[in-house]
This record gives structure tokens, C-alpha cells and sequence, in this order.
């Protein structure tokens, strides 16, 4: 089975050791691409190098990061090196074979520039230069296919190489549903900080049809939106299977591939 993990941010502070244990077990008889974020620990570095960072707030109210020249330079700097090596001692701890990329490298991931973002400030909805952030346009998934033809595990950043090379700031989750279905994953695994999407009640949904998602997304809070279209898009391309899990939990990836306790999108 080939599958494609997205680690969140806190599950990198907190879970590697359970995530790579987890591998350990996993690695031998399926193939496993890990994508990962990390948007806090870029926070944290930006603060201390003295660089504020700043968001922005689409028109449907969305959040996202406000990627200037300067805070690419940190975020590419924190994702490829910081965040992107911590995850990578980890499975190496375990006598794996994990390599670490981004985006840019074998022009993995090519993005589109925003040129122009539209943004709410102050009740209204202004335009301003879009930085450097951008949309996942196409992914190669040549080397990926490579690295695992030879027993590595390949852990990619969130960094794309825009169409005039320059490196861009994308969203992880989107970047890991692109890269799920260009390698015709069977299933991707969100592993994030709560144990999948809850209802009103707080309920966990334990599963959800394909055709029920986009429903969702008016229903979650902002970090879940983003998974939640993430999957949609992922389901659109053939992946066969999304689940959103805990990755803060022993055997986190085992535990979303046949536990109780979690969320499942598949294709009917």
C-alpha cells in the first residue's frame, strides 16, 4: 500500500517519537511518502530573528500566512532545515532510510505565483502584492518514485519552485494532497492535533462520504477548513482514502489506517 502522511506542526514537537516507531512496523510491507508543516516553529524562529509575523484574512475568512521577501527567507529556512531535519533524526533514530526535500528540489513542486491578494482590512476588502505564496500548479513525482523504488522514505517541505524559480511559501495540506495524488497514493493520512472532525457535539464523525465533504467546511474552525478542501481535492484525484487522525497518540499512523478513533472520506 502506498501512503502519504502529513504531519502538523505540534505532532512534530510532540509525536515524532511515536510517528517514526510507528514506521518502524509499517516500512517493510508498504511505501510511505511524509509531508510536513511546521508553521509554528517558523513563528517562533521569525519572532526571535525580530520579524513579526504577519497574516492576512481572505474574503471568505480564510487566515493565512503574509509571505514578504524577508519572512520566505526564515520560512524556507525553518521548513528545509529546522522542521524538515527533525523529522528525518527521527526516523533515522530508527534505522530508517528518510531523505529529506522540498518542493524545489528535481522541481518537485511547481507552483503558481499569486500575483495579487485580496484581503479584508478594516471592514473592506483591499488588493495587495501577493508576496511570495503560491498555488500548487503540478507536481513530478519522478524522484518521489525513485526514492522509494530504493527503500527511502522521502519527507518533503512545504516550499514550490514558482514558473520564475523562485521558491514559495504553499499550504501544507494542499501540498500533501497534490503529492498524494500525483503518486496515486491509496490512502492519505492527515495527522494533526485532535482525533479527527468533530460534530456539534464534539462527537468524532467516523466517517464521511466523498460527497458530504464540501459541506463541511462552513462547519469546521480554520484549521480544519484547510484540511477538509485539502481532502476534497485529494478524493477528486483519485486518492482512494483520506483520514484525519491524532498523531499525539502511540502508533499514530497504524491507528489511522484501522483504529476506532478517527475520521474516514472515501470514495463510494
Amino acid at each position: 500500500m502506498r501512503i502519504v502522511v502529513k504531519i502538523g506542526g505540534e505532532v512534530i514537537k510532540t509525536g515524532l517519537e511515536n510517528i517514526s516507531a510507528d514506521t518502524v512496523k509499517l516500512a517493510s510491507d508498504n511505501e510511505i511518502i511524509y509531508v510536513h508543516g511546521g508553521a509554528k516553529i517558523v513563528n517562533e524562529i521569525s519572532e526571535k530573528l525580530g520579524k513579526k509575523p504577519e497574516f492576512v484574512v481572505s474574503p471568505t475568512g480564510s487566515r493565512s500566512r503574509y509571505t514578504d521577501k524577508e519572512t520566505m527567507e526564515i520560512f524556507e529556512m525553518v521548513m528545509a532545515g529546522k522542521a524538515n531535519k527533525k523529522v528525518v533524526e527521527a526516523l533515522l533514530a530508527k534505522g530508517l532510510k528518510p531523505v529529506g526535500l522540498t518542493g524545489i528540489d528535481g522541481r518537485l513542486i511547481i507552483a503558481e505565483r499569486k500575483k495579487v491578494l485580496k484581503v479584508k482590512k478594516d471592514n473592506k476588502i483591499i488588493k495587495i502584492d501577493g508576496g511570495y505564496t503560491g498555488k500548487v500548479d503540478k507536481v513530478d513525482p519522478t524522484l518521489i518514485e525513485l526514492l522509494l523504488k530504493n527503500g527511502y522514505i522521502p519527507v518533503i517541505a512545504p516550499i514550490a519552485l514558482s514558473y520564475e524559480n523562485e521558491p514559495l511559501n504553499i499550504d501544507a495540506d494542499r501540498a500533501a494532497a497534490n503529492i498524494a495524488g500525483a503518486v496515486k497514493a491509496d490512502v492519505l493520512i492527515f495527522l494533526t492535533d485532535v482525533e479527527g472532525v468533530l460534530d456539534k457535539d464534539g462527537k468524532i464523525i467516523g466517517k464521511i462520504p466523498a460527497t458530504a465533504v464540501e459541506n463541511l467546511r462552513e462547519q469546521v474552525g480554520f484549521g480544519m477548513e484547510k484540511k477538509i478542501l485539502a481532502t476534497s481535492e485529494a478524493l477528486q484525484m483519485g486518492v482512494k482514502r483520506v483520514v484525519i487522525a491524532s498523531g499525539k497518540i502511540e502508533a499514530p499512523i497504524s491507528n489511522a489506517l484501522t483504529g476506532e478513533r478517527r475520521t474516514v472520506i472515501v470514495n463510494e
